[in-house]
């Protein structure tokens, strides 16, 4: 298939339908909101993205890495780390390079370290490319992300397509073949998933906005990262799963906002009382002179 793969315009258009078919912005700038499947014509339908929040990913499936390694799924569900799953082709000639590279993007300013912190997976969902294709394409993307000494835990699979469509499925990714174009129509989003491997949040699109990315992996994380700020923040923040973000929630943030309240008075009166004390004692001490 890779001798075929020219860099066309037909290959641009069918990308371009791929990124249509999996969202339409309300708005240039706006969050972006699903399109229904029955409102795409031909494959396209088949490419959306149906939420499975708490599905539990395929850990004993087994793939190959970008260094030729055959190894399981599973095998970056360990010590606790959130991972964040995200399903292309690596000869895509737009979508999966931008999506790729919005992930990296976004995490490249966080102080969260992939490897320490998380695991990045990215699974090809063309069962014809090869490890010598995953290793580029992990590699381009490392460019992008910006940290030399940063490779660990970014991690790039190929599969058979029996083991990639089980993933994608129970992930709820769609994916279609175009024989005419000889190109995949897709939709574009990214997982977040739990230490054990349940699906926890969606994010669509091109851009992740690396506060709500930072937040996700927080959260999914179930307590092993984040400091006093990020819980502050997640409980005043919730996830909407139809919008792909994170929402103020606005009884917590009044709740939170009394209690800050309070502490300041509390605070205040502790200080004019021990102020007024002081003030006392200094004029006993003038009188009794």
């Amino acid at each position: 298939m890779s001798a075929r793969r020219s860099f066309t315009l037909s290959r641009a258009v069918a990308c371009g339908l791929a990124a249509v078919a999996a969202w339409t912005p309300a708005a240039w700038g706006q969050n972006p909101t699903l399109v229904a499947p029955e409102d795409m014509p031909g494959p396209l339908s088949e490419v959306t993205v149906e939420q499975q929040l708490g599905a539990q990913l395929p850990l004993d499936s087994r793939f190959i890495d970008q260094d030729g390694r055959e190894v399981r799924l599973g095998d970056y569900f360990q010590d606790g780390k959130p991972v964040i799953v995200s399903f292309v082709y690596y000869e895509c000639p737009m979508l999966c390079t931008l999506i790729l590279n919005g992930v990296a993007t976004s995490l490249s300013v966080l102080k969260l370290e992939p490897g320490d912190d998380f695991e990045v997976v990215a699974i090809s969902f063309d069962s014809e490319e090869t490890p010598a294709m995953a290793h580029e394409a992990r590699r381009k993307t490392l460019e992008r992300f910006g940290r030399p000494d940063a490779e660990d835990g970014w991690n790039f699979l190929v599969g058979d397509e029996a083991t990639v469509s089980q993933a994608a499925e129970i992930a709820g990714y769609g994916y279609e073949y175009i024989p005419a174009t000889d190109e995949w129509a897709h939709a574009s989003a990214i997982v977040v998933a739990t230490p054990e491997g349940e699906v926890s949040q969606y994010y669509y699109g091109i851009e992740y906005p690396p506060k709500d990315l930072r937040l996700a992996l927080v959260e999914a994380s179930e307590g092993r990262l984040g400091n006093m700020v990020d819980q502050l923040l997640l409980y005043c923040y919730r996830y909407d799963p139809q919008i792909g973000k994170y929402t103020a929630v606005a009884m917590r943030m009044v709740r939170l906002a009394g209690i800050v309240f309070v502490v300041a008075l509390s605070l205040f009166l502790w200080l004019m009382f021990r102020w007024e004390r002081r003030r006392a004692g200094r004029v006993a001490s003038l009188g009794a002179a």
